[in-house]
């Protein structure tokens, strides 16, 4: 394994009113920090979820662990064949590799913090899921950009059960 070093010298700092919002209720995407602003470290979002709905259905990262830190409410996450309940203050982090997923909670709200490291730049990403959303573009399209963006998606029956309990 190497050992990875960023390439930044000034601080980032992102302001809340400042922040790219994707999306509207009941999914919303705040986009925070992306990999060519932490020269690789790391890309960030944070992403509100209202009612039990739905964030990333299961995919997995070849280069790259996620982190999920629960800022508010009660989420679901899928970690493997796992499904994890996260609730205020918990942290989960996925290493590279493995399949997760995550969304709120059946009839709950959840406001997660991801941190993905190293970054990958991400940001257009999810502009590409909010085309998507919008009927701009076929769902399929995400399948051409797999590479690119390092998700990769997959099945899971373990994440399948769990979402219609």
């Amino acid at each position: 394994m190497s050992l990875f070093i960023p390439q930044f010298t000034d601080p980032v700092v992102v302001r809340s009113a400042e922040a790219e919002v994707i999306g509207r209720a009941p999914t919303t995407i705040r986009l925070l920090a992306d990999s060519s602003a932490t020269g690789g470290a790391l890309s960030t979002q944070r992403v509100t979820l209202l009612d039990g709905a739905d964030g990333a259905r299961p995919h997995h990262h070849g280069n790259s662990a996620e982190l999920f830190y629960v800022l508010d409410g009660v989420a679901q996450l899928l970690s493997g064949d796992q499904v994890v309940t996260a609730e205020r203050g918990d942290l989960v982090v996925v290493p590279p590799g493995l399949n997760h997923a995550f969304a709120a909670a059946s009839g709950e709200d959840a406001d997660i913090l991801i941190v993905i490291t190293p970054g990958v730049e991400r940001f257009e990403y999810f502009r590409h899921l909010e085309r998507i959303v919008y009927g701009k573009v076929p769902p399929e399209s995400l399948l051409e950009v797999q590479e690119l963006y390092d998700t990769y998606f997959r099945t899971s029956p373990a994440w399948d059960s769990a979402r219609r309990a």
